[in-house]
């Protein structure tokens, strides 16, 4: 059984393309292409089930038609609409880059001055230019590149130079 603190959330299914159960993937994250992954995670009815691919193209940066295994009717295929769409851990840390921000939520915030935890990342907020950490009690805190000291997949932390009075707002 997979876990939901196993896997992180890159993206959600669209409609079903064509007829030989193709369907529309819409991906904030494109490790599925970078990390050599055989699947995908799929929330059904709250259910994480592995789905594995058999092919997948890009139409854009941010949408891909996949088709999965077992996957050969527009009828099938439709079942899977709005679906979201969850990538291991454990394959993405298997990647020597750096994580993605999408990788990220799920874990705590530290404050590198003061040694201590400052709340646990509950989503990334990229809809501007300046990416922002939304912590589970609402605070934001940009995700800047400048102000991350270090980040700790194993800890699942981030380590944070953040400015003063930032969370006094």
């Amino acid at each position: 059984m997979i876990r939901r603190e196993e896997v992180y959330k890159i993206g959600r299914l669209g409609r079903a393309h064509g007829v030989k159960g193709e369907v529309s993937f819409q991906f904030d994250d494109d490790i599925f292409d970078r990390v050599d992954a055989d699947y995908l995670v799929l929330d059904i009815d709250g259910i994480l089930v592995p789905f594995f691919m058999e092919e997948y193209r890009f139409r854009s940066d941010s949408v891909c038609l996949v088709k999965f295994c077992d996957v050969d009717t527009q009828q099938r295929a439709s079942e899977l609409t709005g679906c979201d769409v969850y990538f291991p851990r454990a394959l993405a840390d298997e990647a020597d880059e750096q994580p993605s921000l999408a990788s990220l939520v799920g874990f705590r915030v530290v404050d590198a001055d003061k040694g201590s935890t400052v709340g646990t990342i509950a989503a990334i907020d990229d809809t501007t230019v300046n990416i922002l950490f939304e912590l589970e009690d609402g605070t934001l805190i940009p995700a800047s590149d400048d102000l991350i000291e270090d980040i700790d997949t194993d800890r699942a932390t981030v380590v944070m130079h953040l400015p003063e009075g930032l969370l006094d707002l």
